[in-house]
């Protein structure tokens, strides 16, 4: 089965990204198959979450669950095997100099993607995606030869790109496509009403290389849930707790004026999310971070996957995406990571020059680095 328009992440429930309440083992299963039961059929998982851990708990989830009903989705390319965890920059690249040569690429996604699998009780995945690449990630040839080996070996039908985890990484991804699109069929990208820079930028070159693209949270770190308002507690470790003071309420304001558009098609604000998100070029899939929030008036986490569950393609009208757009236009919000003018120093595991043929890429798309892709406030 290829990737259906909604899915399931295992970050979800908060056991690896710490978002909100952690589900235990219990009632993670149980969410999981209630997922199916509500008609999600897709889910992913990445190696590195939990160190396997989030691979072993999906497998078991999805035991006893006919194969052939549900698309799953593997993330490998951090090295949790032979290294430590370097504290929040977290498992480096398995493409890292200090761990291995080119020659060597080959035997450890081989045996990254077979662990993984192992731990899914499964013998292929259905799309495999390089998680979070580095520079040679995005740009050798052997790391991408060597991924296609793995569906030559039956380990997987199709493959994908996953940049991250942060903002950023818009050329390089598109000079990705360029040179490897052959053998891409899915990129996952950071979008939604809220986020659209710079995700939309990719969208034209994922089309015109017939790339197909998951969206990521597309919820808005929970504002579009809808339990998420002014005076939010986030829990010590939460991520979104070291966002910048007064997003929530800034959030919460715009939703205010994205209701009357929602109310006229019958939509939550997640489904109305993920409709903006579903008429955008080449998007073809959205999947939310689903979180149990902390505190009194939280929705269930399973109610949220019924609102999930319950997303369509909305005819919205070019008037009513254009203004969704308009209220959720973030240029220049954040730092961005991957390539950058001005970075003169080695290059960092997501951080590295813009050079003389990304600066032709742009060219090519019309993108403008020092306008498009800078951090203005």
């Amino acid at each position: 089965m290829d990737i259906t328009q909604t899915a399931f992440g295992t970050w979800n429930g908060g056991r690896f990204m710490n978002y909100g309440h952690p589900l235990d083992t219990a009632r993670w299963t149980q969410l999981v198959r209630h997922a199916w039961n509500q008609g999600i059929r897709t889910f992913l998982t990445a190696d590195v979450y939990g160190s396997g851990e989030a691979d072993t708990l999906l497998g078991q989830a999805l035991s006893g669950i006919p194969r052939h009903s549900y698309c799953l989705v593997g993330c490998i390319g951090h090295d949790f095997y032979a290294t430590r965890r370097d504290g929040a920059k977290g498992f480096p690249r398995f493409t890292d100099p200090r761990l291995r040569t080119k020659q060597d690429y080959g035997s450890y996604l081989r045996m990254a993607t077979e662990k993984s699998l192992e731990r899914c009780q499964v013998s292929k995945f259905d799309v495999l995606l390089l998680h979070n690449p580095d520079l040679i990630g995005y740009t050798q040839d052997t790391v991408w030869t060597e991924l296609q080996r793995l569906v030559d070996a039956g380990l997987t039908d199709r493959l994908g790109i996953a940049p991250g985890p942060a903002n950023g990484f818009t050329l390089d991804l598109i000079r990705c496509f360029e040179r490897f699109s052959p053998l891409i069929d899915w990129a996952m990208l950071i979008l939604g009403p809220f986020e659209p820079w710079l995700g939309s930028l990719a969208l034209p070159a994922a089309k015109a290389h017939n790339i197909r693209i998951l969206t990521r949270v597309v919820d808005y770190g929970g504002v579009f849930h809808d339990d998420v308002r002014p005076g939010h507690s986030f829990g010590p470790q939460d991520h979104r707790a070291f966002r910048p003071a007064g997003w929530v309420e800034a959030a919460v304001e715009k939703l205010i004026h994205l209701r009357p558009i929602a109310a006229k098609h019958n939509l939550t604000p997640l489904q109305l999310a993920a409709a903006w998100n579903l008429a955008q070029p080449a998007v073809e899939s959205v999947i939310p971070t689903l979180i149990q929030e902390i505190g009194d008036g939280s929705r269930t986490i399973e109610s949220k996957v019924d609102d999930l569950a319950g997303v369509k393609r909305v005819n919205l009208s070019t008037d009513e995406l254009e203004r969704i757009a308009h209220i959720g236009n973030n240029i220049g919000s954040m730092a961005l990571k991957g390539a950058k003018r001005g970075h003169t120093t080695d290059s960092l595991p997501d951080q590295w020059n813009l050079d003389a043929d990304l600066e032709s890429v742009a060219e090519r798309w019309g993108i403008h680095p020092d306008t498009d892709l800078i951090y203005t406030h």
